[in-house]
């Protein structure tokens, strides 16, 4: 895994985890929805940054 790759990672992770400690406070229902797309858009970045890594053989067993 490329150091870049490392570094969109934790910046993905670094954002969820804000997003999810915002969620916990009080918001109006507009802050709330926009968290939440928000969320959702970087726990999708993180997914996709996630499948394109290719995993050691011994992880991903026999072909």
């Amino acid at each position: 895994m490329t150091e870049e790759r490392i570094a969109r990672l934790r910046t993905h992770s670094n954002n969820i985890d804000r997003y999810r400690r915002l969620l916990k406070t009080k918001l109006s229902e507009i802050e709330r929805q926009y968290l939440n797309k928000r969320l959702s858009e970087q726990q999708a970045a993180m997914e996709i940054h996630l499948s394109a890594v290719e995993l050691p053989s011994i992880m991903v067993g026999p072909k």
